[in-house]
């Protein structure tokens, strides 16, 4: 069935870029981290191409791990906090989203709320807030806690958490305030609400003490591939981070939680399904090849190592990088992302070596690696849109800014000369260019169900 609508497209941050090497590439910029400047260039070539949202992923902690490895590993080691980040940024652009992540485990409630509520207005309505409850132990130690709270005690207190703070951006209704000068109201009492929210994890009295946004509440997304993180997204989110490996998969995830909305009163396009994708792009598939292989080229093993562990959460150091990866050290579950896990499992269970799974997991290690002409990306994304495995997808530029540069350069023409892509922006609003439904406050809509 032929779609209506067109491609969804978010560039994805880290500092960088998104391989580990990123930061020994002459095409991205050294002195990035602590640069404002350096993101806001990658901003600006964002919106130059019409994209939909820069999306900053986070965790609040320094990666732990061998110390030469995490000496050559900059990413988690030196990155601004992304609400402070984001705010910065939309003053240097117009109608680009931001997505900046913070997770429901260390926060309140009433500061996530005020604190996007306030960066929503002061972008004028482009903020996203990316909701996790965090998967990495090296967070904990920062939030007196010893390591990770077990995942079912993230995801209630995550539930519960988003709950609240809808309620909180409900406080005030689309038109409560009346900016009376003559009669001397500023807003109308009737339509400012308490919340007196009690629950498992939380007590909030509210009010929210900032009025609705632009775009009515910041935009949410998540990632989670668990059965719980599947319900979470179908009743809450508006952007969904997949991480199937092939469209098979992906149409599969799609169709699944997108099959659920319908019990929470929501239409399937209110909710975006947008897979991380790593592209190398070029000219040529040879040009791509040769990229692709620069970086993996620049990544020193010890880096890779790193990586795994931090995801597996075990030790692999002093391994035989030319050895079958170590079955007995695998997890029997995943402590993270479980469909990040399942690609992984499903890799090394076909005998590669773990050096292979370094090099495999560095080029692909969101699910999804593509390299190729920028006809053959622009190829995949249309077959994946088309068949309804995405509306859309996060560009894990390897190298930033010269890896997003290649891609609005190269890919992003082909997809406007096909039809699949805009060339204007639709809205003011990050929810008016997602094609988002207006969201109607809990007071609003029990007036109108009496």
């Amino acid at each position: 069935m032929a779609r209506n609508d067109k491609l969804k497209l978010g560039t994805f941050v880290y500092t960088f870029g998104f391989h580990p090497a990123a930061w020994l590439h002459p095409g991205s910029d050294v002195n990035g981290a602590n640069d404002i400047a350096h993101l806001a260039r990658v901003a600006q070539i964002s919106e130059a191409a019409h994209f939909d949202f820069m999306f900053f992923a986070d965790s609040p902690a320094a990666a732990i791990g061998h110390p030469d490895a995490l000496a050559r590993q900059p990413t988690k080691m030196n990155r601004f906090e992304p609400i402070t980040a984001i705010t910065a940024l939309s003053m240097v652009t117009r109608n680009l989203g931001f997505v900046a992540t913070a997770s429901t485990s260390y926060y309140e409630p009433y500061n996530i709320a005020r604190l996007y509520a306030s960066a929503d207005h002061i972008s004028g309505g482009r903020v996203c807030w990316n909701v996790v409850t965090s998967d990495h132990d090296e967070t904990g130690y920062n939030y007196n806690r010893q390591g990770l709270d077990p995942h079912e005690d993230r995801y209630r207190r995550g539930e519960e958490f988003l709950d609240v703070v809808f309620g909180l951006w409900d406080s005030y209704e689309d038109d409560a305030l009346r900016l009376d000068r003559e009669s001397g109201w500023y807003h109308d009492p009737a339509k400012l609400h308490q919340l007196d929210h009690v629950g498992e994890h939380f007590q909030v009295r509210g009010p929210l003490n900032i009025a609705r946004t632009p775009q009515g509440r910041p935009v949410i997304a998540q990632a989670g591939g668990s059965e719980r993180g599947r319900e979470l997204a179908a009743r809450t989110a508006e952007i969904a981070f997949s991480l199937a490996s092939n469209i098979d998969k992906n149409k599969a995830f799609y169709a699944d939680v997108k099959s659920r909305m319908a019990k929470y009163g929501r239409k399937p396009d209110d909710l975006k399904i947008m897979p991380g994708i790593v592209i190398n792009v070029g000219e040529t598939r040879a040009e791509a090849e040769a990229r692709a292989q620069e970086m993996v080229d620049l990544m020193h093993p010890e880096v890779g190592l790193l990586m795994l562990q931090e995801f597996l959460e075990i030790d692999l150091h002093g391994a035989d990088l030319d050895a079958p990866f170590p079955m007995d050290k695998m997890p029997e579950t995943a402590k993270g992302s479980v469909a990040m896990f399942q690609e992984v499992r499903e890799f090394v269970e076909q005998g590669h070596s773990l050096r292979e799974l370094i090099t495999h997991y560095a080029r692909q290690h969101t699910g999804n690696g593509l390299t190729g002409s920028y006809i053959e990306v622009a190829d995949f994304m249309q077959e994946w849109f088309e068949e309804r495995a995405a509306d859309g997808f996060i560009l894990m530029a390897p190298t930033l800014p010269a890896s997003l540069e290649d891609f609005t350069r190269l890919v992003v023409p082909e997809l406007q000369r096909r039809g699949l892509f805009r060339e204007a922006y639709e809205a003011d609003t990050l929810r008016g260019n997602l094609g988002l439904s207006w969201p109607v406050t809990r007071h609003a809509a029990a007036r109108a169900a009496e």
